[in-house]
């Protein structure tokens, strides 16, 4: 970490883990909201799960290692079929393609990215709390 002030580089790492945790809360959003989209002929698939992957990323101006998205992938889990012979996306022998979200993946997902995401802010929190905190011992305050 040379060149960056100690308290100003753990802010810029946790704000690198709010932004990746925050596009992975809307990619299991969108997860969640097209939990049950099929397609809409005959054998189409239906919505493929989204997943995120992270990587660490060296900032070589401040020279403090990031967390960033890696990339926005697709689930490779089989689509499980559904008994469903009226509908539009129904195959010949009348199985649906449903999407391959679990519901209870995502949930646990989202309650994880939750808490990465809080305890993100709670470090910029106290970064900004420890900075005031010197300024104020500095300038001779208590």
């Amino acid at each position: 970490m040379s060149g960056i002030e100690p308290l100003s580089a753990a802010s810029r790492i946790a704000a690198s883990g709010l932004e990746a945790q925050s596009l992975r809360l809307r990619v299991v959003a969108e997860n969640i909201a097209n939990a049950q989209t099929t397609g809409t002929v005959a054998g189409a698939n239906p919505y493929a799960r989204k997943t995120v992957s992270f990587a660490n990323v060296l900032d070589e101006q401040s020279g403090i290692t990031k967390v960033e998205v890696d990339r926005v992938g697709r689930d490779a889990a089989a689509f499980p079929l559904e008994f469903q012979p009226g509908h539009p996306a129904a195959d010949a022998r009348g199985y649906v393609k449903m999407p391959n979200v679990n519901m209870m993946v995502e949930m646990a997902d989202m309650r994880e990215a939750t808490r990465s995401y809080e305890a993100n802010l709670q470090v910029i929190r106290q970064s900004r709390d420890m900075g005031t905190m010197l300024v104020d011992l500095l300038r001779g305050g208590s």
